[in-house]
């Protein structure tokens, strides 16, 4: 493993204008001096957190795709963010890991937000997925995910980053923060959440308070409640040296998500 550089970019969005959104994002980067080797974006970077998926969705090939394509060649980076999109007559929350080059991947939102009635419109995901870069194993989550320890636990350390992307209100900030610092102490990763401030077109509230945690649980970078953009580098050697000096990963409890006739459980 190398060093991994992480930029997160914390952004008030243009709320349901995709076009708007992908300009300014573009405008972001022409001012950011040395990205990290990842660019992590909010969730639903292009129209804000929208039940109104069948006017804003996209397919895979769609101008977003193309846009984040573009940019990560041309940034040289991996570009990360969660956009909707519809495949047949299903849509989903589906974040995008997007390489400079060869082929992308992506994850569909677990855990949708029943509060919201995003459980209603999009399609749940049912797989985990890790990305690999740089020697390090990288597993993204999407919001709502960030409050179910189960989907994230890191049995066997099977990731080194945990990367959740997110509209998280303000109302709700201190949770986000606390469970953010949580899911890395917990499994002894890095964790990087990236939020979006300002109000939505509901009227909704968010503040950013966008965070880079290492694998003890403390903080290394905080944006705050401002746009910003922001470069943390995460050391390889410091992770290794800890999961070696206290090895609690291996007292975890062992057990794997089921699917039954009525509903999934938890065998051990």
């Amino acid at each position: 493993m190398h060093n991994l550089r992480v930029t997160l970019i914390q952004a008030d969005l243009h709320w349901q204008n995709p076009e708007a959104n992908r300009h300014k994002f573009s405008r972001i980067f022409e001012g950011l001096d040395r990205p990290g080797h990842i660019v992590v974006l909010p969730e639903m970077f292009t129209t804000g957190f929208t039940m109104e998926a069948a006017s804003f969705a996209e397919t895979p090939d769609g101008p977003t795709i193309q846009w984040m394509r573009q940019t990560a060649k041309e940034r040289a980076v991996v570009l990360v963010g969660s956009l909707i999109i519809r495949e047949g007559a299903s849509f989903f929350n589906r974040l995008y890991w997007v390489p400079p080059q060869g082929p992308l991947a992506w994850y569909d939102k677990r855990h949708l937000f029943r509060m919201a009635g995003e459980h209603t419109v999009y399609r749940a995901g049912q797989h985990l997925v890790t990305m690999e870069l740089r020697g390090w194993k990288i597993r993204p989550f999407i919001c709502y995910d960030l409050r179910f320890p189960v989907w994230s636990r890191n049995v066997n350390l099977q990731y080194d980053l945990a990367l959740y992307v997110a509209n998280w209100p303000w109302r709700r900030i201190n949770a986000w923060r606390s469970l953010l610092q949580a899911r890395a102490a917990e499994n002894q990763a890095y964790v990087v959440g990236v939020n979006r401030v300002g109000k939505d077109g509901e009227g909704i509230e968010y503040s950013g308070d966008s965070l880079a945690v290492d694998a003890v649980g403390n903080i290394l970078a905080d944006l705050g409640q401002k746009e910003q953009a922001l470069t943390v580098e995460l050391s390889a050697e410091a992770l290794q040296r800890y999961r070696e000096k206290f090895p609690a990963w291996q007292d975890a409890d062992r057990f794997q998500l089921l699917k039954s006739g009525r509903g999934e459980g938890v065998r051990k």
